[in-house]
């Protein structure tokens, strides 16, 4: 059973650094006028489990953190993921 804890464990930890990587990407194009990542992803990405991330993203590289339609839909994927893990 403390294997698929730490697989779990592992998986979530993959996700947080792939989401805080997004989220700096994204960042980088906006500054430079590239492509930049869609919202609906990198949302998707803090709903999958890597909010905490995305939140230490959003403060330390200053990213989506004023804009208030992005905020709202992102503040109702971290209610989503921690009633689903309070359900669970």
């Amino acid at each position: 059973m403390l294997n698929y804890y730490l697989i779990g464990a592992a998986l979530l930890a993959a996700l947080n650094l792939l989401t805080y990587l997004a989220y700096a990407r994204d960042k980088a194009a906006a500054r430079a006028g590239r492509r930049r990542t869609p919202e609906n992803t990198l949302l998707l990405l803090g709903l999958l489990g890597g909010w905490p991330a995305a939140l230490l993203a959003q403060r330390r590289l200053r990213h989506k953190s004023a804009k208030t339609s992005f905020q709202l839909r992102f503040w109702l994927t971290v209610a989503v993921n921690l009633g689903a893990f309070l359900f669970v």
